[in-house]
């Protein structure tokens, strides 16, 4: 046990002595290694940087040699410019010395010239003295010849040339006005024949009755009505004579004015249909047919405006060229005598490089007082003109209306060609028929006899003219002043108008009396 412990004890104090003893070798050790590698790291270091000097020192070497091959070349590009551009500079001295060399000839050359002119020149002068001393000789002698002074010479000369002049150009002028009446004559018939041949209208026979059909001869009776109310009823609200007789289902419808007929076969046809014919029913029915037929007019107007081309009319105006539907001159219908006349005017205008536009518009507003030449005084020209001026149309316009019947001076060439136009619109083979617009003229004529009366309310011309109707106010004429009103209007009719046979005057006093049962 104690030689254990003994041993134990010794090898602690061996370890203690050892450890010190170790840590010293160990600290010279590692000493001694970091001297030898701080010896290497110094040698390295050296090394690289005498590596790195002489690297430097080639980088420089051969940088200096890029810098001298560089300016080398530079300097062989510049003295080469400077070599050319003295080149270019030595040529263009050359061409600058050769300009002037010809300059310097050219001056001389003008110099030579002048020095001629000049010679020339007094020459001209000594030869021209000459000979205004030869004319002034020449003159003295002729005077003494001719015993005339020279002013005199010169005025007997002269009053020669103008005489012979004059003649001459009379023949001129009238040879010009003989060619040019020849090519004007000549185009105008080829213009007028070209717009004939591109242009076709249809005329239609204008009559003064209308047929109305019936669905069986019964019919008849309901028309007439107790006691003829029915008929006299159609009769006064229409302004048309109602011919009821032997002809099977059908009725007649007689008068001048087409609107009132249209308006009565309407409202005849509208009372077959609905059955109720009492004299109530008529007032209504004819109403209707009124605002009817003023539909119609209205969109014949704005047909007969689209069918010419014609834009931008006042909406008053289409239902005036609507109206023209219903109205006749001389048997040719009054529209499609406008439509006809605008397209003419339009064709033509078109073949002499007119504005063809302003000549359709003018053609088809040239008859347009025609529209109320029945209800207001004046020619239809003159309410033509009213007319357009009040709805602002141009004042070529207003001149063609103004001047298509000769009543006014033609200011432009589209008024020329509308009376071209309606001449030849009338002008056409069976366009129109003077028979026929005696007897509407006539009719026309008894009716405004008629209304001129104090009291009458409308008259209506009947049986072809063989009879009128006067409507009267019954607050304003009596029975007593009806029988000398009836005198009055035969008597004006007698002094003032031409007609076959006799008329009679038919005036009625109507009173009626209305109240509502509530």
């Amino acid at each position: 046990m104690e030689i254990i412990l003994t041993a134990l004890i010794t090898a602690a104090v061996c370890l203690v002595i050892a450890i010190p003893v170790s840590a010293k070798l160990a600290v010279g050790n590692y000493k001694k290694n970091t001297e030898a590698q701080m010896g290497n790291a110094e040698t390295k270091a050296r090394q690289i940087i005498d590596d790195a000097i002489k690297e430097g020192e080639e980088k420089k070497r051969e940088s200096l040699i890029e810098v001298k091959e560089e300016t080398l070349r530079a300097k062989s590009e510049l003295d080469e410019e400077i070599k050319e551009r003295r080149n270019e500079m030595t040529r263009s001295e050359r061409r600058i010395q050769q300009k002037e060399e010809n300059i310097d000839k050219k001056i001389e050359t003008l110099e030579r010239r002048e020095q001629s002119l000049t010679a020339k020149e007094e020459n001209f002068a000594k030869k021209k003295e000459e000979v205004e001393k030869l004319g002034a000789k020449r003159v003295q002698e002729l005077e003494r010849i001719s015993g005339l002074s020279r002013d005199q010479a010169k005025e007997l000369i002269l009053q020669t040339v103008e005489e012979e002049m004059k003649h001459e150009v009379a023949l001129k002028i009238k040879e010009a006005e003989s060619n040019a009446k020849e090519e004007a004559e000549k185009k105008a018939r080829e213009c007028i024949v070209t717009a004939i041949q591109r242009c076709a209208a249809d005329h239609v026979s204008e009559t003064a009755i209308s047929v109305v059909q019936l669905p069986n001869d019964e019919m008849k009776g309901r028309i007439i009505g107790r006691e003829g109310r029915n008929i006299r009823t159609l009769e006064t609200m229409t302004g048309v004579e109602l011919i009821v007789d032997d002809t099977p289902e059908a009725v007649v419808l007689s008068g001048f004015d087409p609107v009132r007929r249209e308006v009565a076969r309407i409202a005849i046809d509208r009372l077959i249909t609905d059955g109720r014919i009492h004299p109530a029913r008529i007032e209504e029915t004819v109403e209707k047919a009124r605002k009817e037929v003023d539909s119609v007019m209205k969109e014949e107007g704005e047909a007969a405006a689209l069918d010419c081309g014609v834009h931008g009319l006042h909406p008053e105006l289409i239902k005036l060229i609507g109206r023209l539907k219903y109205r006749t001159s001389f048997g040719q219908n009054a529209l499609k005598h406008s439509i006809e006349v605008s397209q003419l005017a339009g064709l033509l205008a078109s073949e002499l490089g007119l504005d063809a536009r302003t000549a359709k518009r003018a053609g088809l507003l040239h008859d347009i007082g025609k529209a109320v030449d029945h209800d207001m005084e004046g020619s239809h020209v003159q309410l033509g003109v009213e007319i357009c001026r009040k709805y602002k149309e141009s004042p070529v316009v207003i001149n063609a209306v103004e001047a298509h019947h000769g009543d006014a001076e033609p200011k432009t060439l589209v008024a020329c060609l509308v009376q071209a136009a309606d001449a030849i619109s009338a002008a056409r083979p069976g366009a129109r028929r003077e028979t026929l617009g005696t007897y509407t003229n006539r009719l026309t004529q008894l009716e405004e006899i008629s209304n001129s009366f104090k009291g009458v309310e409308k008259s209506f011309a009947i049986q072809a003219g063989r009879e009128v109707r006067v409507m009267v106010v019954p607050e304003q004429v009596s029975d007593d002043d009806m029988v000398i009103l009836a005198r009055d209007i035969s008597k004006k009719v007698e002094d003032e108008m031409q007609y076959p046979g006799m008329i009679k005057v038919n005036v009625i006093r109507e009173s009626r009396v209305v109240d509502y049962a509530k």
